[in-house]
């Protein structure tokens, strides 16, 4: 597995953000199955980039905690099984891994949010990441029944690694 990984955040988070991204990542795609090696770009950043971010591709003027950007267009949510036959267009032709996509991080939230929700910034941070695993892999939150079934698998990735609130 590849990540691209870029931290712009100027301030200081205390947790390394790589190996818990590498981890989370990693987790996801076991959880859900993956037969792939695969890439994913990840950007830690501060509020006012992902603010311009989420303008610029959402045309919401406003911060997030995270954003999302798959590159493949499952079928199915978490279905890689068409991936053989029609998804040629989904791998780097030199690596052969699998393009999910790319994440961005807005380290302002991520200590904003762990202060609200009580819990650690490690914990928040491999939230968001697993969310936006999720987000890649082809799943979404605009039902109630999804964003159920969204919530319990977020659950059950950061309870592999033993991330709790």
């Amino acid at each position: 597995m590849t990540i691209d990984f870029q931290n712009e955040y100027e301030g200081k988070l205390d947790i390394d953000l790589y190996e818990i991204a590498e981890r989370v990542i990693n987790a996801a795609l076991d959880y859900l199955g993956c037969p792939y090696e695969s890439c994913v770009g990840l950007l830690v950043t501060d509020n006012e980039e992902i603010r311009r971010l989420n303008l610029e591709h959402r045309q919401i003027d406003h911060p997030t905690d995270v954003l999302s950007f798959p590159m493949v267009d499952f079928e199915q949510p978490g279905d890689f099984d068409w991936l053989e036959t029609d998804g040629d267009d989904c791998f780097d032709p030199e690596s052969g891994e699998l393009v999910l996509g790319d994440i961005v991080v807005s380290a302002d939230k991520v200590l904003e949010q762990s202060k609200s929700y009580g819990h650690s910034v490690m914990r928040e941070y491999a939230f968001l990441i697993t969310h936006s695993m999720l987000h890649l892999l082809g799943y979404d939150h605009m039902t109630e029944d999804d964003a159920a079934r969204m919530e319990r698998m977020q659950e059950e990735i950061l309870k592999t690694l033993q991330i709790s609130r």
